[in-house]
């Protein structure tokens, strides 16, 4: 499943334009006023933005991550993992 932007009313090239300002890092309020469209608009396209990236990260982050992680000798897993490993030592 990818995560997009989906049911905006403002055409493309509004959104390549907002998407330009949010990367320059304009606020919403600057950028609308400079598109001269709702602010509130605006800041919901941005915060749309925001969940998209989050959303790719977290998908990135869980790939990367996938398994046991060693770090200064000690184990991480996800907590089922985590939970067996702590009643077999607890067993021994």
């Amino acid at each position: 499943m990818s995560m997009r932007i989906k049911q905006c009313k403002m055409s493309k090239k509004k959104q390549i334009e907002l998407l330009k300002f949010f990367v320059a890092e304009v606020s919403a309020r600057k950028a609308s006023e400079l598109l001269e469209i709702n602010r509130n608009t605006t800041r919901l396209f941005y915060q749309k933005i925001r969940e998209v990236i989050c959303y790719h990260i977290e998908k990135e982050a869980k790939e990367l991550f996938n398994g046991k992680i060693e770090l200064d000798e000690s184990y991480f897993s996800d907590e089922d993992a985590r939970a067996s490993e702590v009643e077999e030592r607890l067993i021994k």
